[in-house]
């Protein structure tokens, strides 16, 4: 295993003897993505083949990263697409096609389906893949997923694999129940909590270091760190990170609600404000209405379409730093039917059997959240190895 780092110090300039700069607070430094560091990977890429993990969200500016390799001299030959797809404009779980990019004529692989890691062949005659897509810091967000698939086939086909980093907007705090590894699957990988409070360059530190990569031995490893960013900074994306996180408040409560996508629950897909309601089509759940409508590249077929549901409006509630279950647990003893509420994916996002029956056997909040503290503990000392941002 290689893996470098480009770790640069932060520094301040200090205004000695001079009352004019004492007089004026130091601004602070911006934010620089890994992918606006250009002058630290571009040389790594001259003379070579670069394939592309990328989406919507890799952007430099107001510059798409394909464009400016392109338009800097790379030989960028291969696109491959996440969830998504390589715009970012198909809806959830929509399978994800191959095909050609229109403006450059690129081919375009879907990493999203049947195929979600790379196949024979696919990476031949590559000698870089290039990983670039906005994380919102949830375990069951499958960017992630897609990223330890690409370190799996590029550490079996001896390519180098460069991450650019990216903030993470959930990074300020760690919570949640940690995955169980029997319950593994594409929207959780890794044990980890919900909530793990590192950038998509850490966690890739994290599951080399704690040999969760097939040949992670064999992996050339090189990371482009954020600067002037810490997992306290607050961070608004520049764009949403996929169709239903449409604003800051979604990204903020998608940890939380996104367990309801296990449920008979609707989480607002289908409406202008997704990851920010919750409701049912019964009268008895709330006095905010909403009804789920089909929308292309967002929600195609949105649970309760055509259905007006009732529920309660979290567009304006000030969200707590940890995962929030009142409205798990409150919804859970709104429903008529209980043996309707839960479905077999609740389990794979919430890592485990345990959540599910704490609830339906009338656990309170705090008294769940207390069975989590002795893995949270362990889960933080060890991602204290990992951590590139202090």
């Amino acid at each position: 295993m290689i893996v470098k780092y480009f770790n640069h110090l932060a520094f301040t300039i200090a205004c000695v003897l001079s009352w004019s700069c004492q007089a004026q607070p130091l601004q602070p430094l911006s934010i620089q993505t890994g992918a606006e560091q250009t002058n630290l990977y571009l040389p790594e890429l001259e003379g070579k083949t670069v394939a592309l993990l990328v989406n919507n969200t890799s952007k430099i500016g107001e510059t798409h990263l394909l464009d400016t390799l392109l338009a800097n001299g790379v030989q960028v030959t291969t696109i491959f697409a996440p969830e998504h797809g390589f715009r970012g404009d198909q809806s959830n779980g929509e399978k994800v096609l191959d095909g050609y990019d229109e403006t450059t004529g690129l081919p375009i692989i879907s990493l999203y389906g049947k195929n979600t890691k790379p196949k024979d062949g696919q990476l031949d005659n590559i000698d870089v893949v290039i990983y670039d897509i906005q994380d919102v810091g949830a375990r069951f967000y499958t960017y992630i997923s897609s990223m330890h698939y690409m370190m799996e086939a590029c550490a079996e086909n001896d390519i180098q694999l460069i991450i650019l980093d990216r903030p993470n907007p959930n990074a300020h705090y760690i919570d949640g129940p940690v995955l169980e590894e029997a319950y593994a699957s594409f929207v959780g990988m890794h044990p980890i909590p919900i909530v793990y409070g590192m950038t998509t360059g850490e966690l890739a530190l994290m599951i080399l270091g704690e040999g969760w990569l097939k040949g992670a031995d064999s992996l050339m490893l090189t990371i482009i760190p954020v600067q002037n960013w810490t997992h306290d900074t607050p961070y608004d994306l520049p764009i949403i990170p996929s169709p239903n996180l449409p604003n800051k408040q979604a990204i903020a409560l998608y940890p939380s609600l996104c367990l309801f996508e296990g449920t008979s629950i609707s989480v607002g897909r289908g409406t202008s404000f997704p990851f920010q309601t919750v409701g049912y089509p019964e009268s008895s759940f709330g006095s905010f209405t909403f009804t789920p409508i089909s929308i292309p590249a967002a929600s195609k077929y949105p649970k309760f379409e055509n259905k007006v549901c009732y529920g309660y409006d979290l567009r304006q509630v000030i969200v707590p730093n940890q995962i929030d279950l009142s409205y798990l647990i409150k919804c859970y003893e709104q429903m008529p039917d209980k043996s309707k509420y839960f479905n077999a994916f609740f389990t794979n996002l919430s890592g485990t059997k345990k959540l599910r029956k704490q609830i339906e056997d009338g656990w309170t909040e705090d008294a769940i959240r207390a069975t989590w503290q002795s893995d949270l503990d362990l889960f933080k000392e060890k991602r204290k190895k990992y951590l590139l941002y202090e």
